[in-house]
């Protein structure tokens, strides 16, 4: 199989061996800068502290506004809770970062924490981490190089982007793991934030794995030729079903049919704008369309909220691309022989869908989303912090591709390639990308977000690199945080019943949603539908050609988007 062949130029020292290696260094490297550089962590109040702040203080709303008081004390608001913790500040003014969200923080949308209030609670005795700025640079320095490496030499990247990821992901571990050290949610701080980032990726990869194996035996036939008329009905259709069965489903689902219809006539283009539209936006009018979305409705926002109040943005956004769609189809033309001549076909456009194993997968995958949620609704404290839905969507992909007929195996060229290399990819970004969600929950509360507009371009601009589940939960924190709410479902009511909370709510969902499609990481189907694309020997733009094509012809619609329904 294609993903097992070596790559001709391979060097003896690539592959699964040289992967331990480059792990291996990793974690000697964050080992000695655990060492160089310690992490600080704030202190958390006493009884004796939290009784002088009183006295000094009885009338106030928060401590530390007694001059009296040498050492000052000061309120540390998470946005999800009671104060967090209590950080000290010296005569010199320099203080300490709070703590990020220690609540639900699934990169696909599945529960992995209990959010009771206990949980909370416990905060006010647990000290609270200080996420530095230069603890950001390894999720930098892997973002970087999938931007350049393919420029600089794009044989040695193809055999050693993995030892980029484990590399840099194990440097973070490493030094997360030592550093953090201090009590945290009856572990350390390290402990539990690196647990965390591996149950995200094991339920993102748990997702995005299952439907690709699923939908690879399912066969969706359309005959005929590609062109304007049958292409744009392609895209319309995926961008209805992508809430249905999710972005990913939906891209999984069409990109094979999509490459084969336009054989002959294909250009990268047709395959940016498949993202942009099936892959992304697509997805925002339900909870199942988008994980960010699937957070929100965790966190008590209606499950129909999203249709009945971002069906504008949507029809909009889905409208405009689908006519820059046809604009280029057009002058793109016909499929053409090797000798330029036009292919005539008399074949009439017709749709047949097989593999009825593979249907039945897709649809206990998408259940597997609820599995958790469902069970912790009947009080089954056994599934409890385990991933349970996660788990199940991999048994069902394995049994989906056991049964699965060989036959439409062979029909959409299926093989592992595409989920390898996203699977090794992602092992490193969401261990690097714990640093820079964590900053940005400590300054969250100092970025200035007061209006739709900056929440809008706020939450956008971070979901275009970071994983756009976790944005949109942070700036969702941030935005009740400003109100001096907690992320409650009780308060998700009352913020909705105004209309500052919508517009704001609607901002932050559709910056999540929309600016993903930024580039090949915003959103976890992107880099999939590109490997699917490159395996059937379409030669993609690269990570800074893909972002010039999203500024010239996404950018324009989001920011009409924004003109019309945002600001």
């Amino acid at each position: 199989m294609e993903e097992l062949t070596p790559h001709p130029h391979a060097s003896r020292w690539s592959g699964p061996r040289c992967w331990v290696v480059t792990t291996i260094v990793g974690l000697v490297l964050g080992a000695i800068l655990s060492q160089l550089i310690p992490a600080t962590m704030s202190t958390p109040p006493s009884a004796q502290d939290q009784a002088q702040v009183e006295q000094a203080d009885p009338e106030s709303s928060g401590p530390g506004d007694d001059p009296a008081v040498p050492m000052s004390l000061t309120w540390v608001q998470d946005g999800s809770g009671p104060p967090a913790a209590i950080e000290l500040q010296g005569s010199e003014g320099e203080g300490g970062e709070r703590a990020d969200p220690p609540e639900h923080e699934p990169g696909n949308g599945q529960a992995t924490g209990t959010g009771e209030p206990g949980a909370k609670s416990a905060e006010h005795h647990e000290a609270s981490p200080e996420i530095k700025l230069w603890m950001v640079i390894p999720f930098v320095l892997l973002l970087g190089s999938i931007a350049l490496m393919p420029f600089i030499s794009e044989h040695f990247w193809h055999d050693h982007f993995p030892d980029f990821a484990f590399l840099l992901g194990s440097m973070v571990v490493s030094y997360y793991l030592l550093a953090f050290d201090q009590p945290y949610h009856e572990a350390t701080y390290g402990a539990y934030k690196m647990t965390h980032a591996w149950l995200e990726y094991y339920a993102f990869m748990a997702l995005v794995g299952g439907l690709f194996v699923a939908s690879g035996g399912v066969l969706v036939d359309v005959r005929g030729r590609g062109g304007p008329i049958v292409n744009t009905a392609i895209l319309a259709f995926g961008a209805v079903i992508a809430n249905v069965v999710g972005t990913t489903g939906a891209s999984v689902l069409l990109i094979r049919p999509f490459l084969r219809v336009n054989e002959g006539r294909l250009r990268p283009i047709h395959v940016v704008l498949f993202i942009f539209i099936v892959s992304n936006c697509g997805g925002a009018l339900t909870p199942i369309g988008d994980p960010p979305l699937y957070l929100g409705f965790l966190k008590g926002v209606p499950f129909q909220w999203t249709i009945l109040h971002l069906w504008p943005m949507w029809a909009t956004a889905i409208g405009l691309l689908l006519a820059i769609f046809v604009v280029i189809d057009l002058r793109i033309g016909p499929a053409r022989d090797e000798d330029g001549q036009v292919r005539q076909s008399k074949e009439r456009t017709s749709v047949r869908i097989g593999g009825v194993s593979g249907m039945i997968a897709l649809g206990l995958i998408i259940f597997g989303v609820f599995l958790d949620t469902i069970l912790a609704s009947a009080g089954a404290r056994w599934a409890e912090h385990m991933p349970v839905g996660a788990t199940f969507q991999i048994a069902v992909a394995i049994v989906a591709y056991l049964v699965a007929d060989k036959k439409i195996h062979e029909s959409n060229e299926f093989n592992f390639f595409p989920v390898k290399e996203v699977g090794l990819l992602f092992i490193g970004i969401f261990a690097t990308m714990a640093p820079a969600l964590g900053f940005l929950a400590s300054h969250g509360a100092s970025l200035g977000l007061d209006s739709p507009t900056k929440f809008y371009f706020g939450t956008g601009a971070l979901s275009g690199v970071l994983d756009n589940a976790p944005t949109y939960l942070n700036f969702l924190q941030v935005a009740f945080a400003s109100h001096g709410l907690d992320l409650t479902p009780d308060n998700v009511h009352h913020f909705l019943a105004t209309d500052t909370g919508r517009h704001e709510l609607a901002a932050v969902s559709i910056g999540a949603v929309f600016f993903g499609a930024m580039t090949y990481i915003g959103n976890g189907p992107n880099f999939m539908v590109r490997a699917i694309a490159e395996a059937s020997g379409l030669r993609m733009p690269s990570f800074f050609g893909y972002v010039v094509r999203a500024l010239v012809l996404l950018v324009p619609v989001l920011l009409v988007t924004w003109f019309f329904f945002i600001r």
